[in-house]
């Protein structure tokens, strides 16, 4: 049967993209691949029964801030965000840690004679998040309503990372704190831009958080297809996507695929030069992944560790940075920076009682196959002495599983694309409108359109968008 519009796949980019035509009145069916919907924000049993840990995401600051989450009604289908005492610990050789909590004054006092500098650098931001949002979660090429704060942010983060920390701090506390930050750009510290993802990520733990969903993130694709039904959509799952004819007629077609998967699928429907384009694409570092099953609580060392939902393991500024360069160029850290996130001391549905789940990655080469296990738990064992006898089970994912859980993650990329030079802001192609495609009928709404990675749809929100002007002159 037609439709109005057919989405292929169902993150929640492809699942905002389809409630957002929904909205405007259009039938609109969603196709997934997998037997469970979600893309990025699905939850399993990986390990031991009862134990629910999140495949992809964990923690979800962009979500939370998400002009377009926040629009719709997601606390009556099902989702709870959870907040943390502390949304980020960092902890040091010396058995500190320097936090980041919603509270700036609380922030800036853990800095020593850094505060200062730091209230400079974020709370002009902080106060102003939904204005800056609407100017960032959009087509980087527009015309600025507010070109002063887009201003603002734009310059500091031009910024390599090491030269913003170095600047604007004096101590090794505050920038061991804004590296550990910055690495979630996926590029060495030393290159351009890598300052926006510390802005973006910093100031929007003071502004919302950094929250993650009661249940699991499972639950955030949960709520979304909920909310869909409820207007209308269908969604069919365990059904791959090879070509467009499996689809049936559709006056839209949206992709919350990789620029590759939408290269393969819509095969001669596009213009030789745009699958070229599509073609150059660069993908970005992968990551190896480690989730486990604990009889208890992580020993931190660091009293702030212990009430962060989030804790970022790489100690200073030079050892991240270092870490990261050699990375970017083909090796595997034996320290490496760490993402942690531990949702069951917020919420107990995560673990049977008294038990614990953990979540970890570090970044590696793209597509690499070394097992990063022992460096990881090394790095744990750093700040948390005791943490291998808590273990009752774990579950390790390489770049190869990775991408097998989530086709978009190519070579374990789960950014869905370098974030470097200007494919940060011009992604996938230069364009005006980075969603349509040379095909009228055609659009990109994964993560590799702008604003990029996270979960927050307005990828999704942008691409129904350009859909709703081009093919059904709705504004």
């Amino acid at each position: 049967m037609s439709v109005d519009a057919a989405v292929i796949g169902s993150g929640p980019n492809g699942l905002a993209a389809a409630i957002a035509l929904a909205q405007a009145g259009h039938s609109v069916r969603v196709h997934e691949a997998e037997p469970t919907i979600g893309g990025g924000a699905r939850s399993a049993e990986l390990t031991l029964p009862g134990f629910i840990h999140d495949i992809c995401s964990a923690i979800h600051p962009l979500g939370a801030s998400s002009r377009f989450f926040r629009s719709l009604p997601l606390a009556q289908h099902g989702l709870e965000w959870i907040h943390p005492d502390i949304p980020l610990a960092h902890p040091l050789d010396d058995g500190t840690a320097v936090a980041l909590y919603r509270s700036i004054d609380e922030t800036t006092a853990g800095l020593g004679t850094d505060g200062p500098a730091y209230r400079r650098l974020v709370e002009p931001l902080a106060t102003r998040w939904d204005t800056l949002l609407g100017e960032v979660q959009q087509p980087m090429v527009h015309i600025p309503r507010h070109p002063l704060l887009l201003a603002r942010f734009g310059l500091a983060g031009l910024l390599p990372a090491t030269v913003a920390a170095r600047w604007f701090f004096k101590g090794a506390r505050a920038r061991a704190l804004l590296a550990g930050v910055a690495a979630h750009s996926f590029l060495p510290l030393d290159a351009p831009l890598t300052t926006t993802f510390v802005l973006l990520l910093g100031v929007s733990a003071h502004a919302a958080g950094w929250p993650l969903p009661r249940g699991g993130t499972q639950r955030i694709a949960d709520a979304l297809v909920s909310y869909l039904r409820s207007l209308g959509g269908e969604i069919i799952t365990n059904n791959r996507v090879e070509s467009l004819e499996q689809l049936g007629p559709a006056r839209a077609y949206l992709f919350d695929t990789s620029p590759r998967g939408l290269e393969r699928i819509a095969g001669g429907r596009l213009p030789a030069s745009y699958r070229d384009a599509l073609k150059r694409y660069r993908y970005g570092p992968g990551v190896f992944k480690v989730d486990w099953a604990l009889s208890g609580p992580v020993p931190w060392r660091a009293p702030q560790c212990r009430r962060a939902g989030t804790v970022h393991l790489g100690g200073t500024l030079e050892e991240i940075a270092a870490g990261e360069k050699e990375i970017a160029n083909g090796g595997h850290p034996e320290r490496p920076f760490v993402l942690v996130a531990q949702q069951s001391v917020f919420d107990p549905s995560r673990a049977p009682a008294g038990k614990h789940t953990l979540w970890t990655y570090c970044h590696v080469p793209n597509g690499s196959t070394v097992d990063m296990t022992k460096r990881i738990e090394g790095q744990i064992e750093r700040f948390a002495p005791g943490f291998g006898q808590l273990v009752l089970d774990r579950r390790v994912q390489d770049t190869r599983e990775v991408e097998a859980h989530n086709a978009n993650y190519i070579g374990g990329d789960i950014s869905a694309g370098w974030h470097g030079g200007m494919q940060l802001i011009f992604r996938p192609v230069w364009s005006l409108d980075p969603y349509a495609t040379p095909a009228r009928d055609l659009y990109l709404c994964s993560a590799a359109t702008p604003p990029g990675g996270g979960v927050h749809g307005m990828c999704g929100y942008n691409a129904a968008r350009s859909a709703l002007r081009r093919v059904f002159a709705q504004t």
